[in-house]
């Protein structure tokens, strides 16, 4: 999950992409770089995640968890490495966003189904856990990959991060397997009062109910306001530090630098949410981070400092995380676990819809507002939209 999660430092990596990209021949290729352009490669490893999952699931439940991580892990350091010959945001796009997303999305469910198998009596918990991991990596990854930039370049970068990439995640591959059939806890009775939940649905039982499309469309806005923060956290930073009359030279440390702490939020939203989850139930849960995220966007909307732009990307990433643990804990109270890679499958490809739309709309804001922070206004409605529809979240009949 750690190497895997390397996409969140996207942010730290995408500023000295497009110097190279727009630096004069021969230390660039002399491009005009637009934002949007910037945030594609971002966009698509994101869409691409999230649309391989649904794919996967059939594949982890027929094969086992091990041998689809040990293609994914093939896939991500491959899309690491090729990303070293990118001369433009559209190649980036392929070798990077294309190959590093099918890479992501075909190992990503498989801790995670293996988690909820192990732990049936505290899922929303083991699930956070796992998913730390990939929360956490952008503390690790971004200020690496900013010491390898200084030392030996963007390309080189690319190289060394892929390798290790590859070599941990299959290492890591190793381990995973499935407990017993019907295997449980010992001293463990399953409690809940959920006969949906006990019985399992199929894919094809699941998309039929209601339950179902209200998960999504929650997912899909919780992740939405993350995903783009998360994207574009250093450049807006520089916004409000220019704002301010601080320079590029004097800020852009720090800003890598709250990367971390960023990221550090990101991953222990995880097992937070998941933990709440276990304890008041998704509905309720899913109030708590949409109002958080209203009224951190709120924030942005109102002032323009650097411990307001701190509080918000906090926050933002905070939830970001906790959607990760909500939605696949949702799922399985809901749906049950006889289907659950296929069914969290589908249904994080609510957390592709949020990648698409949140960093669209981030980019636009930017091309044509001129401003990032122009959009969070935009961004505080439709989490309170998500308020209004989590009410709705609810299991099964």
């Amino acid at each position: 999950m750690f190497c895997l999660g390397a996409i969140y430092s996207y942010s730290v990596i995408s500023v000295p992409l497009k110097g190279i990209f727009e630096a004069p021949p021969p230390q660039g290729y002399g491009l005009k770089v637009s934002s949007t352009e910037m945030q594609l490669p971002f966009i698509v490893f994101l869409l691409l995640f999230a649309l391989t999952m649904p794919f996967a699931g059939k594949y982890i439940e027929r094969y086992g968890p091990r041998k689809v991580t040990l293609i994914g892990a093939l896939l991500v350091g491959l899309g690491w490495c090729l990303a070293s010959f990118a001369n433009s945001p559209l190649t980036l796009t392929f070798l990077y966003g294309v190959i590093g997303g099918l890479g992501v999305g075909i190992a990503y469910n498989c801790p995670i189904v293996t988690s909820t198998k192990w732990f049936p009596d505290r899922r929303g918990l083991a699930v956070g856990l796992t998913v730390l991991g990939f929360g956490i990596s952008a503390a690790l990854v971004g200020p690496l990959a900013d010491f390898l930039t200084a030392r030996f370049g963007v390309q080189v970068m690319f190289q060394i991060l892929g390798g290790i990439f590859f070599a941990l995640t299959a290492a890591s591959a190793l381990l995973l397997k499935f407990p017993p059939e019907n295997w449980t806890p010992q001293g463990w009775k399953n409690v809940g009062n959920l006969t949906v939940s006990q019985a399992g649905l199929k894919r094809e039982e699941m998309v039929r109910t209601k339950t179902f499309y209200v998960l999504w469309i929650c997912y899909t806005v919780g992740t939405l306001a993350g995903l783009m923060a998360i994207g574009v956290s250093k450049p807006v930073g520089l916004e409000v530090a220019s704002n301010l009359g601080i320079s590029q030279q004097e800020i852009s440390a720090l800003l890598t630098a709250l990367i971390a702490p960023f990221a550090i939020c990101n991953g222990f939203g995880r097992p937070l949410f998941g933990w709440l989850t276990d304890k008041l139930g998704p509905r309720k849960t899913a109030a708590i981070s949409f109002t958080m995220i209203v009224i951190a966007s709120l924030a942005m909307s109102a002032a323009n400092s650097l411990q307001v732009y701190i509080f918000t990307f906090a926050v933002l990433w905070l939830n970001l995380g906790g959607w990760l643990a909500i939605a696949p804990a949702a799922t399985a109270k809901f749906f049950g676990t006889k289907d659950y890679a296929r069914n969290y499958g589908l249904v994080f490809t609510a957390y592709g819809a949020g990648a698409l739309i949140g960093n669209l709309i981030a980019g636009q804001s930017k091309d044509i507002l001129g401003a990032y922070v122009k959009i969070f206004p935009y961004v505080a409605a439709l989490a309170a939209i998500g308020l209004i529809i989590s009410s709705k979240l609810k299991p099964p009949n």
